[in-house]
């Protein structure tokens, strides 16, 4: 075996050992604050929303019953549901709302007797929530309810499914790219002069005429390259345009594509460009979690829409019919008989649906999907020509091998200089003992790995340059404010277009003053020192409601203060509100910052670095908090965390 080639059941062993803590950690943390924190808490921390009642259901995707619920009438507010933090696609619980009262182990009994979904939509008087299984109904759920945000495991199931499948595989079974992507085999060498070449790309016909070299050269060796590629595209530097124009380049070629991101937003931008070029496209996913923009695409659509769906829609109808007949009968007999013939209606609605799902998946040449939606029954038998995997360096290595153990070729896109995968297990190591005890490099560096190190950031290391291709002309930012991550990330290769190399507040095109603050591209303020302390969470209240779910983050009372000031000066001068972010590292900053701006600029945009990553705005302010004697700045000493806005 080749000294850098890693022992792949040592390695799919040890990511199993990885994913269980991680799995463990995200759960215990949600099952504490369930247990310890009242409802109400909860929701003024935006994670449950109170007071509901159920109206109505409805067959959903899949024979799934979906609830309609609305606010209690009782407890006034017009009917509104009021502020809160869940969001379309959240994975909830539905059921009776625990009383102030309530001892603990009630509470807890009270829980489990819930059902879970995913919230499909939210208005302003309504929130409607697809149950998980399809068995699962509202019988049981009465009175005063409510919906709590909780952790979601089915992500980790088909990642443990995929590591057990690579762990199991004998070496007689790995494939050519199985073999590259472990170091057992390098890359097959790759040229692109069209003299050596039988497929002359260097004459390619593009046909997005306003690419730049770099992004020509990428998609040249993307295309040639026969196992695996590797685009790395720094903050604004067009990397979707470029897979956009890929993916029109393969298809060209009569290959099939399947498309895949770690995120639903990251594979719904996919979509939205796609869209406009006309091609067989399908994109897989629960249409709660897409937007709207892409949901003509969707499976869901699809199905009820197509040649395809007519196979379906009597079933639906009659499922909805029996759904509606349960209300109007009170005799537990009559019940139970129609929950009986809706669960054979249900059987066969699957039935007719997986039949219709596989002509509508089968016709299509570009499938798009999360990467753990890859993993679904829609896909099983399906096979393609290339994977292409957006955002891989924020995806779990676990997670990219969902759909790439029966790929031949891989092209992942992303950047291994932003941010890694948010990781909640406190320690990610491997356990000793989990991986064989062998000393070289290559088996060392299993059992020294943590979930943070991506399939782009290992390839790299195991590979080198010589399977990547980077983008360097960058369209988002002023080359002032381009200089730091180009010196410091990039070797100093990044070059600002000249679209926005000069561009100031100033120049906007909507009047602006030119002062101080809008014609410089960028400003530090100096918060070190006493005056601008910064403070653990509990320490700012004990009673906080958001104290225990913040647990230890930051915040810094006088650096929001200071934030404020510095957005008015921007407003007053002409700024719009909706043209500014402020972003920042702590939860705890962002929930001050908040309560500081919302009322007042309402289409300010708050966030985390994290959730900010990758978007775009024409003023950006980051409030960086950290300010001690110890001169401590905690992990804001990761570089990464300061790159992509």
């Amino acid at each position: 075996m080749p000294p850098h080639a890693l022992d792949i059941p040592a390695f799919a062993s040890t990511q199993l050992s990885l994913l269980s803590d991680e799995l463990a950690a995200e759960t215990a943390s949600t099952s504490a604050l369930l247990s310890s924190t009242s409802p109400t808490a909860l929701s003024r921390a935006g994670l449950a929303i109170l007071n509901l009642v159920l109206v109505s259901q409805r067959t959903g995707l899949g024979g799934k019953t979906v609830l309609e619920l609305e606010q209690d009438h009782a407890v006034g507010n017009a009917g509104e549901i009021g502020d809160h933090g869940i969001r379309v696609g959240d994975i909830v619980k539905v059921g009776e709302q625990p009383k102030g009262s309530e001892r603990k182990k009630d509470k807890a009994a009270m829980e489990g007797r819930g059902v879970e979904g995913v919230v499909v939509r939210i208005g302003h008087k309504a929130v409607q929530v697809a149950l998980g299984k399809e068995e699962e109904d509202s019988e049981g759920l009465r009175g005063r309810l409510w919906i709590v945000k909780i952790a979601n495991d089915v992500t980790y199931r088909r990642m443990n499914q995929t590591m057990e499948s690579l762990r199991k595989l004998g070496e007689g079974q790995y494939t050519t790219l199985i073999r590259v992507l472990f170091g057992l085999d390098s890359p097959s060498p790759v040229s692109l002069d069209p003299v050596e070449m039988a497929d002359p790309v260097g004459q390619l016909e593009f046909c997005d005429p306003t690419l730049n070299d770099s992004q020509k050269d990428a998609i040249r060796f993307a295309l040639v390259s026969k196992e695996v590629a590797l685009i790395h595209g720094p903050p604004g530097t067009g990397k979707t345009y470029t897979l956009i124009e890929l993916i029109l380049q393969l298809v060209k070629r009569k290959l099939r594509i399947l498309v895949c991101g770690p995120s639903n937003i990251s594979v719904d931008n996919i979509v939205e460009r796609l869209a406009p070029h006309k091609l067989p496209i399908i994109r897989l996913g629960h249409p709660a979690r897409l937007l709207p923009s892409v949901l003509n695409h969707s499976l869901d659509v699809l199905t009820r829409t197509s040649d395809a769906a007519e196979i379906v829609k009597d079933v639906r109808k009659e499922l909805d019919a029996k759904q509606a007949s349960i209300k109007k009968t009170r005799n537990g007999r009559e019940r139970r008989a129609i929950y009986g013939d809706m669960k054979e209606l249900r059987k066969e609605y699957r039935e007719r649906e997986k039949q219709c799902v596989t002509n509508l998946v089968g016709g299509s040449k570009v499938v798009l999907a999360t990467l753990h939606g890859a993993g679904g029954f829609q896909l099983r038998n399906e096979r393609f020509d290339v994977v292409i995997i957006d955002e891989a360096s924020q995806a779990l290595e676990a997670q990219c091998w969902v759909p790439l153990l029966s790929a031949k070729k891989v092209i992942l896109a992303g950047d291994h200089l932003q941010l890694p995968p948010t990781i909640k297990s406190m320690n990610t190591k491997a356990q000793p003992g989990k991986a064989k005890a062998d000393s070289s490099p290559a088996n060392k560096e299993i059992r020294e790995t943590t979930l943070e190190v991506t399939l782009f950031d290992r390839l790299l290391r195991l590979h080198g340059a010589s399977i990547k291709r980077m983008l360097t002309t960058q369209y988002r930012m002023h080359e002032k404010i381009m200089k730091f991550p180009s010196d410091e990330m990039y070797d100093s290769k990044l070059i600002a277009a000249d679209a926005v190399k000069g561009r100031l507040l100033k120049d906007l095109p909507y009047e602006v003053q030119d002062n101080d603050d809008t014609r410089e591209a960028l400003v530090f303020y100096d918060t070190q020192g006493g005056s601008f302390p910064e403070k653990v969470e509990d320490e700012r209240s004990e009673k906080n409601t958001k104290g225990a779910i913040m647990s230890d983050s930051k915040s810094n009372e006088m650096e929001a203060a200071l934030v404020k000031l510095h957005v008015m000066n921007l407003i007053e001068a002409g700024v719009l509100a909706e043209d500014i972010a402020v972003v920042t590292p702590y939860n705890a900053q962002v929930a001050l910052l908040a309560q500081n701006l919302k009322e007042q600029y309402p289409a300010i945009e708050l966030g985390s670095v994290d959730g900010f990553q990758g978007r775009e705005k024409e003023a950006i302010i980051v409030s960086l908090v950290r300010s001690n004697p110890e001169h401590e700045i905690g992990f804001l000493a990761e570089k990464r965390r300061l790159n992509g806005k």
